[in-house]
């Protein structure tokens, strides 16, 4: 985020899923219990849950502009980590559930506390086994408002709406295991008003229109977290392309922008450019296909949905983003999207990374040198407040601060300077391409560091991540 300004068939289980279990020794009771209420992430306790994980979500999504409301229909495909008695899903807000069934088959569920959603299915389900979850539901979806974290879920645009997930709006808009470490693919089946664009993650995979209404279904094929999906309904201005390295490339401008047709272009093709610099630079782009979309929100800021960015410019109808900005969205894909945190507390490991992504653009492209954003940055005095908490834990409220953007860049280049240019370079493209998809925390990082590079990096580590105040050079 900047704020700075398989497909899998549904599962039939059947005799033959049952005969696949193990089956207990004699005489032993099966002992069915009920998942966690929470990922155990201590920023916030009540994102995602236990006892399952998802492979894949099936988002249908029909959007009416007279009501400002959806009705939709959420199939999650998903595998227990242990014999289930019942499970929660995080689900909030006012959207009314009239039908939830596991397996085809009718379910009890209640919702409690702020976001749980909470499933009795039929009978348990047995560990290792494969179940479907179908909830039908409607209603105009929340909008987030948090004071520290800015604004999520279910966004209203002149003309329709995006949904913006970081860190927790996913819940505002279907039933998911909301957590960056329970990654899974996604198909979404998008209808609207045809006078309306319909626009998600991943790959466009056919379009009909009927009766006055249009669809479009979006396939992600590469696991992606919660907090990263992405849609976008409105009226937008679509270009679609390849990248000179060949890379599917399709950008959106929401027409309330009033952008000319020549910037759109320009948007178009700068995306193109840094996702192929970025290519070079970071191992193959991990994603089937880039772009972004420039929306109309007023929420201030823009965000590394995966494989395709939204950038909302605030006052600035008419522009588009700056290379800069692509290129901090852009870097996420790799520091982030592919592989994101283990924790929040872990996010340095997003943004600072993406920071760094705009100081070695911008000077890769004739701008100021990397040596001296750093130094500007630095200059800092230390009674500063970016010098106040720790870059690896910076709290729940200041995880979209300074001290992981800025501070946390400043990190990347002293570690530049510490394990020389070629084993920097070589560190820029493995960790991406170790944890391709997957989750890795501040520890891994620094422990991956100190192989590659095999120096002791726990000076380091501690003065520009785990300390408060400002380092000394």
């Amino acid at each position: 985020m900047s704020r700075t300004p398989r497909a899998l068939a549904a599962v039939t289980l059947g005799v033959a899923a049952s005969l696949a279990v193990t089956a207990a020794p004699a005489g032993a009771a099966e002992r069915f219990t009920p998942g966690a209420p929470g990922a155990g992430d201590p920023y916030f306790p009540d994102m995602g849950n236990g006892g399952y994980d998802v492979a894949h979500y099936d988002i249908g999504l029909k959007y009416d502009p007279a009501t400002k409301g959806i009705q939709a229909v959420t199939r999650v495909t998903a595998r227990a980590t242990q014999n289930l008695s019942r499970f929660d899903l995080d689900f909030l807000g006012p959207l009314k559930i009239s039908s939830l069934k596991v397996d085809g088959r009718a379910a009890s569920y209640t919702r409690t506390g702020a976001q749980e959603l909470v499933v009795t299915p039929r009978k348990g389900i047995r560990d290792r086994r494969a179940f479907t979850v179908t909830v039908a539901y409607s209603g105009v979806p929340q909008t987030i408002n948090d004071d520290a974290l800015g604004v999520s879920g279910w966004v209203p645009t002149p003309d329709g709406a995006v949904m913006l997930n970081q860190p927790f709006g996913a819940a505002a808009v279907y039933p998911v295991n909301d957590h960056p470490t329970d990654k899974a693919t996604y198909t979404y089946t998008l209808t609207a008003p045809s006078g309306l664009t319909t626009l998600a993650n991943g790959d466009p995979r056919g379009r009909r229109t009927a009766g006055g209404w249009t669809t479009t279904r979006w396939d992600v094929r590469n696991p992606m977290a919660s907090e990263l999906a992405m849609i976008a309904i409105g009226r937008y201005d679509v270009a679609t392309g390849r990248t000179k390295a060949g890379i599917p490339n399709l950008t959106a401008t929401d027409r309330a922008m009033a952008i000319k047709p020549e910037d759109a272009k320009k948007f178009h093709d700068q995306t193109a450019e840094v996702t192929d610099f970025q290519n070079g630079l970071y191992g193959r782009y991990p994603f089937t296909s880039t772009g972004g979309i420039v929306v109309k929100a007023g929420v201030g800021y823009a965000l590394e949905t995966q494989g395709r960015p939204v950038y909302d410019l605030g006052r600035r109808p008419g522009g588009v983003p700056s290379t800069a900005l692509l290129a901090h969205e852009l870097g996420h894909q790799w520091f982030g999207d592919s592989v994101s945190p283990a924790r929040w507390a872990d996010i340095w490991l997003n943004e600072g990374f993406a920071t760094y992504a705009e100081w070695l653009y911008t000077a890769a492209h004739g701008g100021t040198s990397v040596q001296k954003q750093f130094d500007e940055t630095y200059a800092s005095p230390a009674s500063d407040g970016l010098w106040t908490g720790r870059v690896a834990d910076p709290g729940r409220d200041h995880i979209f601060d300074g001290l992981v953007y800025d501070r946390g860049a400043m990190a990347v280049h002293v570690l530049r300077t510490k394990i020389g240019e070629r084993a920097f370079s070589a560190l820029l493209k493995a960790w991406p391409a170790a944890h391709r998809y997957g989750n890795a925390s501040t520890k891994d990082f620094v422990r991956f560091a100190e192989r590659l590079s095999r120096k002791d990096l726990d000076a380091w580590a501690k003065a520009w991540l785990y300390s408060e105040g400002k380092p000394s050079l």
